[in-house]
Parts: C-alpha cells; structure tokens; sequence
C-alpha cells in the first residue's frame, strides 16, 4: 500500500516554483508611460494582466505581471532599474 501512495504522489504535477524563481528571471525594463498605465489600470481593475497587456503595444500579460512582482513584492529581492 505504500508503493502505491508513492506511485501516486510522483504522478502529481510539479510545484510551479519556476514561474516565481528570481533566479531565472531578468528585470523587466517599462517606460514612464508604461509603467504610469500599469499602475492606474492596477488601480481600476486590478490584476487582470490580459486587459492591461492589451492596452500596451508589445507586451504580454506574462511580462506585465512580472514586472509587477517584481516591483511591488516585499522580500523579491532587490529591485534593479538601469
């Protein structure tokens, strides 16, 4: 029976630990105007990244979230701007 629960619990997905591994990311650079959109439409509507992704040409909900993460989380890690 314990074979079994082992079998189990190795068929379960993977922790999404990659999606928020600082490691692996690289700071994400948005203009003034950019970021000035960003945080009104954060106000307005919250994190509805696909809405906000789509008033800015180019950018993916994906990149607009972690750049939020990235800039608004305590304890990410030591915010980068160049």
């Amino acid at each position: 029976m314990s074979n079994h629960r082992q079998q189990k619990h190795a068929k379960l997905p993977p922790l999404e630990s990659e999606e928020v591994s600082s490691t692996r990311w690289q700071f994400i650079t948005m203009t003034a105007q950019e970021e000035d959109l960003i945080h009104r439409m954060h106000k307005l509507i919250g994190d509805r990244w696909d809405l906000i992704a789509g008033r800015i040409p180019g950018r993916k909900p994906e990149e607009i979230e972690r750049y939020w993460i990235m800039t608004h989380l305590e304890g990410f890690g030591i915010r980068r701007r160049g």
